[in-house]
């Protein structure tokens, strides 16, 4: 059974809470990151993983979009993305994301944000978004980095809360990681950054783009705790291609 933690009520409080402050790191380094690969929108059909929202939905139809259909597990998720969203020609489907019912060549972009560290078969998604695409498309997605996720273990601090290293642990045994988030329990799947390029190189796919995100100076200025973030990479983003 596919893993529906978003649902969970003080799981799903928490991820609001975060959100409404538009403070986390998918604000201010994922989103600006993966962003930065994105083909022009205009005109494109668009499919987005793990839609959340619907933050990206929107965007990418005031891009230009000619379609966006946003994909997710969760009920809640959707239903809060169903009131934000005021568009005929954006569409949303409650589906995991590897049992999501795509039409073959149906999206010219594919977009997956910080979802596939949760999908356990990431060879059945890769496949999946391959056939939807259409040639010359392109799929760009971010995860948690390896290096994050290869512990789930957070920081090692010292008795004053300094923080003092990232541990890293384990990262060749590629797999299942329980962590708390929110609530205890949370499963993600932790893979080598070699095997998420390699399951979409063996996917037909050819690669475009590799990113480490880490903040601007500018950055670091306005916001002193982001200073940590250069310590350790917190996120991966790739853009994969599907050959012409």
């Amino acid at each position: 059974m596919k893993q529906n933690i978003y649902d969970d009520p003080e799981f799903f409080a928490g991820y609001s809470a975060l959100r409404q402050n538009e403070s986390g790191l998918n604000v201010v380094l994922e989103q600006p990151a993966l962003r930065s690969v994105l083909p022009p929108l205009v005109g494109r059909r668009i499919l987005d993983l793990g839609c959340g929202f619907g933050d990206f939905c929107r965007f990418a139809r005031s891009e230009g979009a000619h379609e966006v259909l946003g994909v997710d597990i969760s009920k809640k998720m959707l239903q809060v993305a169903v009131e934000k969203t005021h568009d005929p020609f954006i569409v949303y489907q409650k589906s995991a994301v590897e049992d999501a019912v795509l039409g073959k060549g149906s999206f010219d972009l594919v977009v997956s944000s910080y979802t596939l560290h949760y999908v356990e078969t990431l060879r059945q998604v890769a496949d999946k978004v391959y056939d939807a695409l259409t040639p010359g498309g392109c799929f760009v997605f971010s995860v948690e980095h390896p290096i994050v996720t290869s512990l789930s273990q957070g920081w090692c601090k010292t008795p004053g809360d300094e923080k003092k290293h990232w541990p890293v642990d384990n990262y060749q045994s590629e797999g299942l990681r329980l962590s708390r988030w929110f609530v205890d329990g949370v499963a993600k799947y932790h893979r080598t950054a070699e095997s998420y390029i390699d399951t979409f190189l063996a996917a037909g796919f050819v690669l475009r783009n590799f990113l480490e995100p880490r903040p601007s100076p500018q950055q670091i200025l306005e916001r002193p705790d982001l200073k940590d973030e250069l310590r350790r990479p917190p996120i991966l983003v790739i853009r994969v291609d599907k050959p012409a």
